[in-house]
């Protein structure tokens, strides 16, 4: 399948505040329907780097475009949806009032943004909460009604910096299900996190980042997986090398074959943890 022109992209990209240089040289490129992932370390510039992309925050060097041309920050913001790391808005309004008051600086009418504050509220599940102060949801929930906020104008483009903190297991699966709908239905989508396991579990593509710049992942290694035998200890289990899925399934259909009775066929870690690994980067 052909990958589809980028719906926005960053080249060369650069901030500095003051003396400290958040991103060095990024480049990045977000493509409709699918769902990229951006890892690295804290202090790495991810946040500066998503806050450029939204049109937030000014480079001090590089392009910015989408398919129409060089971005205009306006325009930009009338296109893409922006989930930050923190809920930080309006505690003393209620998740409707908020999302309708977005809904209304994005255009819509009353009507229009009232029912569409509904629809997403519904669609996060904070439906019980509709018309309660949004001081007191717990970070989880604040965290969803940041996501129905990011959708409230239809967005082509979703930028998110860490959007499954704080979020219950039952939340962070639905919320992988949730933006891969938006991504089928044709946006591009940006993913900031730290939950490798789960981010690679959703995303397409990938972009690593430390100490402010922009690199494509390591290749990845040989997966391992881990075999153990009814009545084998966890111990004794044994750990192979196997080329890739289809390897893995061909190995256990033979073990199976045999008659053998498996207690325990399991791939070890990730490709993505690997490359975060590799990234050698200090802890932080």
């Amino acid at each position: 399948m052909t990958t589809p022109p980028p719906a926005l992209t960053g080249v060369g990209l650069a901030r500095s505040f003051g003396a400290h240089h958040a991103v060095v040289h990024a480049d990045i490129a977000l493509h409709p329907g699918r769902i990229t992932g951006l890892v690295g370390p804290n202090g790495a510039g991810k946040t500066t780097l998503l806050l450029m992309l939204a049109g937030l925050l000014a480079p001090d060097r590089g392009v910015i475009a989408t398919g129409d041309g060089v971005a205009d920050p306006q325009v930009m913001r009338s296109r893409i949806g922006w989930m930050p790391d923190v809920f930080g808005t309006w505690e003393s309004l209620t998740p409707r009032e908020i999302l309708v008051a977005f809904g209304r600086l994005n255009g819509a009418d009353r009507a229009t943004a009232d029912q569409r504050a509904r629809d997403l509220l519904a669609q996060v599940h904070l439906v019980e909460f509709t018309d309660h102060p949004a001081s007191g949801l717990s970070r989880g929930q604040k965290q969803r009604l940041g996501l129905a906020r990011a959708l409230v104008n239809h967005p082509r483009i979703l930028l998110l910096d860490e959007p499954a903190s704080g979020m219950d297991p039952r939340s962070r699966i639905e919320l992988r299900g949730q933006l891969r709908a938006v991504a089928d239905a044709g946006a591009a989508v940006l993913v900031s996190s730290h939950i490798l396991g789960e981010l690679e579990e959703m995303v397409d593509d990938v972009v690593m980042m430390t100490g402010g710049r922009t690199r494509p992942p390591a290749a990845s290694t040989t997966p391992r997986w881990r075999v153990r035998l009814v009545n084998q200890p966890p111990d004794q289990a044994v750990v192979i090398e196997l080329a890739d899925d289809a390897a893995a399934a061909a190995y256990l259909a033979h073990y199976v074959a045999q008659g053998t009775p498996v207690a325990e066929f399991t791939r070890l870690g990730n490709g993505l943890e690997q490359a975060y690994l590799d990234l050698d980067a200090d802890r932080t």
